[in-house]
């Protein structure tokens, strides 16, 4: 292995971390497969863009209104049983959606109560696993390439999973793609079989769940830092991620194409977060992540204003490519940072906090963009969002400065600049 890349996959050297990184990125392969065949399957059915906005609604509301207190029971209970229950649930809904494909029986309201389904189970499931990072390393210096390296597996599967899923959908049907996703949890179960989960300590029982979640509250409110953080991400989530929901709408409606045109699409924009997520794991440090967010919002709105207002394909591909990759980079950044400087007993809350600005948000972000492309269309809709994200980008800006001296202190007691610099 060259040094560069021992340097970017160098969490892959713990043995707990490479088991969940196997078992993960087969499983995100078939959850890309899914998600893609219930957009397609949710638009021939209906022909409702504002189905495909409730759908995805659904699949975030259980993030939207129980994330942040996901992150507090994150923070109290057995984190390996809490993983094998919510791994077992979303199993269980990719089976049923099979079968229920399979069978013909499959309705719209069906989509829109799995779709809830697999939204609260992931509003559980993902501050625990985030919250296990820093145990499967077994060094916090390995932290933040374990969290890059994690995203770089998420949106690894962005590039193959949505241009199999093209593939699948040409030649056979919707229900083959939720059967392998429901497959693909085999994989989870027998990593995590094999991994060597840290000791639980019920740590913070004394406390009661609305207390411990007032506490990781006022960490993200009074920390100015993990207040902007967090709201760069609120924001690039609700106007540039309502993308991938609208995309069977654009990809038949003002592209002319079909499944394979939907897949290519949304392959591009996971190229884009996956060369994302390379860089940050390429780097050595979280310090400087500031400006790159900065340049990702930017980057990740004008371009998604830039696609809508295209009808060449090849154009289209090039600019989902830039804004795929700059959501995912201003949002990768940003719990970089905040996983970084947290200190253990909120790393939870904190992730679910994070989880709620980036992923809870996304629902509304849905539900607005699928309203507002009802009326206005696709390709005015992609506008609108892409300018109101950039804007943000120049906000943030606006604020590196002070945010830049808040955290210092908190950089210098980690090690991470020297005190005097």
């Amino acid at each position: 292995m060259t040094r560069t890349a021992s340097r970017t996959f160098r969490a892959l050297r713990h043995r707990d971390y490479r088991l969940f990184f196997a078992g993960q990125g087969v499983s995100m392969v078939g959850t890309w497969l899914q998600q893609v065949a219930m957009g397609w399957l949710a638009y021939r059915l209906s022909g409702s863009a504002l189905l495909l906005g409730v759908i995805a609604f659904c699949s975030n509301a259980g993030i939207l209104f129980l994330g942040s207190f996901a992150g507090v029971i994150a923070d109290r209970v057995d984190r390996r049983r809490a993983i094998f229950v919510t791994q077992g649930l979303m199993a269980a809904q990719a089976t049923l959606l099979a079968l229920l494909t399979a069978l013909q029986a499959v309705e719209p309201w069906h989509l829109v109560v799995l779709a809830l389904w697999m939204g609260l189970a992931n509003a559980f499931d993902i501050p625990v696993r985030q919250s296990l990072y820093v145990h499967f390393v077994g060094d916090r210096a390995d932290l933040a390439n374990a969290i890059a390296l994690n995203s770089f597996l998420v949106n690894a599967a962005r590039v193959v999973g949505p241009a199999l899923a093209g593939v699948l959908l040409a030649v056979t049907t919707e229900a083959v793609c939720f059967a392998l996703n429901a497959l693909s949890f085999v994989a989870v179960f027998v990593a995590l079989a094999r991994i060597r989960f840290p000791a639980h300590r019920a740590a913070g029982r004394t406390a009661s769940l609305r207390e411990s979640w007032a506490e990781g509250l006022r960490y993200v409110a009074r920390f100015a830092p993990a207040r902007a953080l967090l709201l760069i991400a609120a924001v690039v989530s609700f106007t540039v991620m309502p993308y991938a929901s609208l995309m069977p709408v654009h990809a038949k409606d003002v592209l002319a194409g079909g499944p394979r045109t939907l897949g290519w699409l949304l392959s591009a924009a996971g190229a884009g977060a996956l060369a994302s997520t390379l860089y940050l794991a390429r780097r050595e440090s979280v310090v400087g992540l500031g400006r790159v967010i900065v340049g990702a919002a930017i980057a990740a709105g004008l371009a998604l204003a830039a696609f809508g207002q295209v009808r060449a394909l090849p154009l289209a591909l090039a600019l989902m490519v830039v804004a795929g990759g700059g959501v995912i980079l201003a949002a990768a950044a940003s719990n970089t940072i905040l996983q970084t400087v947290v200190s253990d007993d909120l790393r939870g809350r904190v992730a679910g906090f994070y989880t709620l600005a980036f992923l809870g948000v996304a629902p509304l972000g849905n539900l607005a963009a699928g309203a507002l492309a009802q009326y206005a269309g696709a390709p005015t809709t992609f506008l609108v969002n892409g300018l109101a994200c950039a804007a943000a980008g120049t906000w943030f800006l606006r604020q590196l400065p002070a945010l830049r001296a808040a955290i210092r202190p908190v950089y210098v007691k980690l090690g991470l600049v020297p005190a005097d610099e």
